[in-house]
């Protein structure tokens, strides 16, 4: 849930390491520090704010050395206090770490070293650590050894990088469960929980598997098997990623340059080899049962498939929130399909983990490259949306839809629920709907953030649609939720009468999303919602298509958008909403890019 960095030079890198854990940001930043060794000292400056903010204070670009390391925090032990920053030192001040994840047995640890003496600092679980360090060492007189023996007293999921001043030439690094990876420099490494820690500077990647460690140095580095010791030769990774797309560019915030960087989204998306599409639906029809899942986003991006399943291929598989995906009892024959922006979601992983242990294939549709979910799989499929800086998912998010629309529609073709010429014509709309993206945020963008402008002082929403756009409603609420901090409920419009039409009044809007009326059955029955909101003195705003005057009677306010196929109607309405949160929450002032208690990647339970 942190984010943890780390490099070996033999220049100065104090701006380089700044930049890397800024770079990282959006993994947490209730605090953030670093911790550089230089003349055989440990320089460690921390507090408690963003990475700009604490810079303001502490100068961490000024900050003087060859190697270091850096951490941004998402708080899970311990308050938001200066103390509990990271980087934390060892009592003699030898050795310095930083850490994510979470170690489960630290109090009994803790409790034990209090009886011996040893003075806290924190109330974080990561001091124990680096008091097992010195500990150790005192034993040993061997770094390395030292570092073996305080890993095999802790229990958990970490990603752990440690600096001694008794070692000026390298960093130890360790992985479990919590993600980590090398980068390749020239005369220079680099370690970080993903790759924006080291993109601007190099684009060769080695990823950690679970239970590996590494001695790090400028000009080498060691791989080793926990448990063994034995080496590890790994492969090195080409990441082909363009630095560009994590930049900010011209815009106020990274999601609105996410949301304006939909269209070549999708175009990557397109460009995503027929094999790897055909390949993942030869893997649904082949199987006994499937079952689609994800968590937050993902598992409405999965709740949208569903619809995209049942209407293309004929087949209903069910989706599930990651966290609850222990209730199915899967087997041998069975098909899993995970969707992950980050590749590493703590609930994710556990139930892929449990669904192989059961016999079951796996699959996954993941963002970032060598992440653990694109490692553990039987297939992947990488969408290629390139960095997402906001913590909120709106480019990742709409790049799945679209991947695992492709998939139905290849099911379908291959189960000949639809016809090749309906197959083809499909393809020819999914083709064209880069263009109409681009088109529909260029015209607009001016009318939704009219809308709210209007309405962002609202502090209750109904999200409401049917069908396939009831899950767009569910994410559309999430987003506002995230960003906003007002409360949106996302529902079928058909829930309306069997309870929530109590709450209905003019302080209540509601947001519907309305089909085409050639969708004669989904269109009638959102209509019949919002008259019953409109009778009962409601607030009604609508996204919908140009030239459906009835539903446009019905509204306090609309987005029309062009008229475009039933098949990428619930994703630009999608885009609709994303954009309709964003300008909401810059009218009420809300750090968009990293709201409050949120972080990217939940890589803790």
């Amino acid at each position: 849930m942190c984010g943890i960095s780390g490099i070996v030079h033999s220049e100065n890198i104090g701006r380089n390491l700044f930049n890397s854990i800024r770079n990282l940001e959006y993994r947490g930043y209730d605090s953030c520090g670093m911790a550089l060794l230089r003349q055989g000292a440990l320089d460690l400056r921390k507090n408690v704010g963003g990475i700009d903010e604490v810079n303001s204070l502490e100068k961490l670009d000024q900050m003087q050395g060859s190697i270091g390391i850096a951490h941004t925090r998402w708080a899970t032990h311990g308050g938001v206090t200066q103390e509990n920053a990271h980087p934390h030192l060892s009592q003699n001040k030898q050795f310095v770490i930083v850490h994510n994840g979470i170690i489960s047995n630290y109090q009994e640890l803790r409790e034990r070293m209090l009886s011996q003496g040893v003075v806290f600092e924190s109330l974080t679980d990561t001091e124990v650590f680096v008091n097992l360090l010195e500990e150790s060492y005192s034993n040993s007189k061997d770094i390395e050894q030292a570092f073996l023996a305080a890993l095999e007293k802790i229990e958990g999921s970490f990603s752990i990088v440690m600096l001694s001043a008794h070692d000026p030439e390298h960093l130890y690094c360790v992985k479990k469960e919590s993600p980590l990876l090398l980068g390749l420099g020239e005369g220079c490494n680099y370690v970080g929980s993903d790759l924006n820690a080291f993109l601007e500077y190099t684009r060769k990647a080695v990823v950690l598997d679970d239970g590996e460690y590494v001695v790090l140095g400028r000009n080498d580095y060691k791989i080793r098997k926990l448990k063994t010791r034995e080496h590890v030769e790994k492969n090195v990774l080409h990441i082909d990623w363009d630095v560009e797309t994590s930049k900010k560019g011209g815009y106020s915030h990274y999601m609105l340059k996410e949301i304006f960087d939909e269209p070549q989204t999708i175009r990557q998306a397109l460009k995503i080899p027929h094999e790897q599409i055909s390949g993942l639906a030869l893997m649904f029809k082949e199987a006994t049962r499937a079952y689609l899942m994800g968590v937050g986003t993902t598992y409405y991006v999965a709740n949208i498939s569903q619809y995209f399943f049942s209407t293309l291929a004929n087949r209903y598989y069910p989706a599930l929130s990651s966290d609850e995906f222990s209730v199915v009892s899967v087997e041998s024959g069975d098909m899993v399909l995970a969707l992950s922006q980050s590749g590493e979601t703590y609930d994710t992983k556990s139930s892929l983990e449990y669904a192989k242990l059961h016999g079951a294939q796996t699959a996954a549709v993941v963002n970032v490259m060598g992440s653990a979910i694109s490692m553990m799989v039987d297939q992947v499929i990488m969408q290629g949306s390139g960095p997402e800086i906001c913590v909120v998912s709106t480019k990742a998010a709409l790049a799945q839809t679209f991947i695992m629309l492709r998939v139905a529609l290849e099911l379908g073709r291959m189960r000949k629920h639809i016809s090749q010429d309906v197959y083809q014509k499909h393809q020819r709309e999914l083709e064209i709907f880069p263009q109409m993206v681009d088109q529909i945020l260029n015209e607009q963008s001016g009318f939704v953030r009219n809308i709210a402008r209007t309405t962002s002082h609202v502090e209750h929403w109904l999200f409401l649609g049917c069908g396939v756009y009831y899950p767009v409603a569910m994410e559309s609420a999430l987003k506002m939720k995230e960003i906003t901090y007002q409360h949106a409920e996302g529902m079928p419009a058909g829930f309306l009468k069997h309870g929530t039409l109590s709450m209905v009044e003019p302080a209540l809007h509601s947001l519907f999303f309305v089909p085409l009326p050639e969708q004669k059955d989904l269109h009638d029955r959102t209509l019949i919602a919002m008259e019953q909101v409109k009778a009962r003195g409601g607030t009604v705003i609508g996204i919908m298509f140009q030239g459906d005057e009835r539903a446009q009677s019905l509204t306090d306010q609309a987005v029309l958008l062009p008229q475009m196929s039933a098949l990428c109607a619930p994703m630009a309405q999608m885009i609709m909403a994303q954009m309709f949160a964003y300008y909401a929450a810059l009218d009420l002032g809300r750090n968009i890019d990293k709201p409050r208690n949120l972080a990217k990647s939940v890589t803790v339970g």
